[in-house]
């Protein structure tokens, strides 16, 4: 089930999310660059230098070193890519779903949102395997941070989704509950698989950052939802993910 666009308008320009896209578009150009001008060995490199390391970030936070390299890195993995599928697949979901998280938490507290979502999923990955040497890179963490405020603020929302069904495939409107819903899962069962499985030395899914993420935005958007009613609907359709 993949999903191509939703039917909830919002009531102003997502321009946090549009930078947001475009700052990953660019950080992806920096790679290309550092791989046509290095090699492999040299991207790789780059990647290390600035994906969150878990090894190296347990031990800055075992000294409590906040502001070393390894912690910076946490950040600026949140805008590196392995590649254009993951590249164009995050930002597929973020452009879908970011844009009416921004229009309901407001475009500051939208972009601390995304940032400490991402940080936070980071640091779940971390948690689970803190002795691996290979970088989280990626925007999946803050993506599922903004997937679990949708959810809670858009559950009936309707969501277009490109549905497989054996060789066949059907564009269906789903609900966002039993889409994001599904994605959770899948998370959850690839998630306990990999447990206990080598990633020292390859690279792989970072499934418990999306699940970290997961959790922390849906339980910021229950906090925010308890707090503050959601505002009314625009009559007229206006930016639609």
């Amino acid at each position: 089930m993949i999903p191509l666009r939703d039917a909830n308008p919002t009531r102003r320009a997502p321009l946090v999310t549009l930078i947001l896209i475009a700052a990953c578009f660019i950080a992806f150009a920096w790679e290309l660059g550092v791989l046509a001008s290095s090699g492999e060995s040299g991207l790789n490199r780059f990647l290390t230098e600035h994906g969150a390391v878990p090894a190296d970030v347990s031990r800055g936070l075992g000294s409590r070193q906040l502001a070393s390299d390894a912690s910076l890195g946490v950040l600026t993995s949140l805008f590196l890519h392995g590649g254009w599928l993951h590249l164009l697949g995050n930002m597929l979901f973020l452009w879908i779903f970011g844009n009416n998280v921004e229009d309901r938490l407001g475009r500051p507290a939208f972009l601390v949102f995304y940032l400490v979502g991402g940080i936070a999923a980071a640091l779940t990955q971390v948690a689970i395997d803190p002795t691996s040497t290979v970088p989280v890179i990626g925007a999946s963490g803050a993506i599922a941070a903004t997937l679990g405020a949708y959810v809670v603020l858009y559950p009936r929302a309707r969501i277009l989704s490109l549905v497989f069904l054996g060789f066949f495939y059907q564009l269906i409107e789903v609900p966002a509950l039993l889409v994001l819903g599904f994605w959770f899962v899948l998370q959850l069962i690839d998630g306990i698989a990999s447990l206990g499985l080598s990633s020292a030395t390859e690279g792989g899914v970072a499934f418990f950052a999306h699940i970290g993420g997961f959790v922390v935005g849906l339980l910021v958007a229950l906090a925010i939802r308890a707090r503050r009613p959601g505002p009314p609907r625009p009559l007229r359709q206006a930016t639609v993910g």
